[in-house]
């Protein structure tokens, strides 16, 4: 009996040697796992600071008269530039029952007070920090060169842009589409808006309010702004403003002188 104790117990403390061995193998393992980990995090982390050090933003302002082809335009854009998204003012108004309404009825949609232009401000400012987690789709063409990939545009289109000053800061270059007053009129009638339209709208309040903020903006010689001609072929606007663009992020190129952009012929 004491013989086959004693081989009990010799046999308990190898199978306790070796579950300890196993378990030095399996800590040696779980701290050669964490000190990857804890290298991949920090090489993933200078790589973050490094892509935010080298990205460059650039804001486009898209305004001017309603149906000048503001939309329409932005989106065309975007589908032409890399890493290129839209932001739009229509989708900051507020709702019919904090608009208010005048004298006559009317409901004063075409004014800063209609649209919530804090949030608008807040958003395209958390876009400018963080664009490529913002849902931009990354297009990569074989004329893009490798630098372009830290390279993002975001165009903002809406009919009040450049009246409200916190805003002003933000962009690079601005647009501003304009229509003489029958060809506008003449849009508006074909659009359908909800709420609709109410007889003697466009001219009591819609056309007013154009002529107001843009006089504003004609008025102050320190702001640039880019005047277009809506009654232009949507071609011949996208030409401009495409070329313009691109000569703006060759700026970037010249002014940094670590980007390079291709500018087609």
């Amino acid at each position: 009996m004491q013989r086959s104790y004693h081989r009990h117990v010799k046999h308990w403390n190898v199978q306790s040697l070796h579950q300890r061995q196993d378990n030095d193998i399996i800590s040696d393992s779980s701290c050669v796992k964490s000190l990857l980990s804890q290298k991949l995090c920090d090489a993933l982390k200078r790589e973050d600071v490094r892509r935010k050090q080298t990205m460059k933003v650039l804001v486009i302002g898209l305004g001017g008269v309603t149906n000048g082809g503001k939309t329409t335009l932005a989106e065309k854009l975007k589908n032409m530039l890399p890493n290129c998204d839209v932001i739009s003012q229509d989708d900051f108004f507020k709702p019919e029952s904090e608009v208010e309404t005048d004298e006559r009825g009317f409901k004063l949609y075409d004014v800063l007070d209609a649209l919530y232009m804090d949030e608008m401000v807040t958003s395209i400012r958390n876009w400018i920090k963080s664009p490529a987690s913002s849902g931009v789709v990354k297009e990569e063409t074989e004329n893009t060169s490798d630098n372009l990939k830290n390279v993002y545009i975001l165009i903002v289109e809406g009919f009040l842009l450049y009246n409200y000053e916190p805003l002003n800061e933000l962009w690079n270059r601005r647009y501003f589409l304009t229509l003489p007053y029958e060809e506008c009129k003449r849009r508006r009638s074909t659009r359908v808006y909800q709420p609709a339209d109410t007889p003697g709208y466009f001219d009591g309040h819609v056309w007013p309010m154009y002529l107001k903020y843009k006089n504003e903006l004609e008025e102050n010689a320190s702001m640039q702004v880019d005047y277009l001609d809506g009654t232009k072929s949507q071609e011949e606007l996208l030409s401009y403003v495409y070329s313009d663009i691109i000569q703006e992020l060759n700026k970037l190129r010249e002014e940094n002188n670590t980007l390079h952009f291709y500018k087609p012929e």
